[in-house]
């Protein structure tokens, strides 16, 4: 497996991706319930969705604190979060689920917000490539 010295910036972006995806697993899995009026999405939805991101945190952080990463590891990583964005998209069009307008702008924010870590982790990997070539 081809591994790099892990860039500030990547580690970085990485970090805040696992700050991010933990702190939004606390908050669907502890309080699906308080914020199913407010959002409009199922319960179990929620929890599901914050049982998946916390270990995905915990993942993506240790990933963040390695001095050398894998190529790989961090493209599965993109790979994740671009899966999430595209659920998200389904979500709100396919139906499966009736948001209030601002469940649908909490599931279209994070959306983006997680379209915008894969986007410069992908950064992160190319500059590391032009810096080893």
């Amino acid at each position: 497996m081809t591994r790099f010295k892990a860039s500030l910036f990547l580690r970085r972006v990485l970090l805040l991706d696992a700050i991010a995806s933990g702190a939004t697993g606390l908050l669907l899995l502890l309080g699906a319930g308080l914020l199913t009026p407010w959002l409009g999405l199922d319960v179990s939805l929620m929890q599901v969705a914050g049982a998946i991101l916390l270990p995905y945190a915990v993942g993506v952080a240790y990933l963040a604190t390695r001095p050398e990463i894998a190529r790989k590891a961090v493209w599965v990583v993109v790979a994740i979060n671009a899966l999430w964005v595209v659920d998200s998209v389904v979500l709100l069009i396919g139906g499966w689920a009736e948001p209030t307008l601002l469940g649908i702008l909490f599931v279209a924010l994070q959306a983006g917000v997680v379209g915008l870590f894969a986007e410069l982790q992908i950064i992160a990997l190319k500059r590391a490539g032009r810096a080893v070539a």
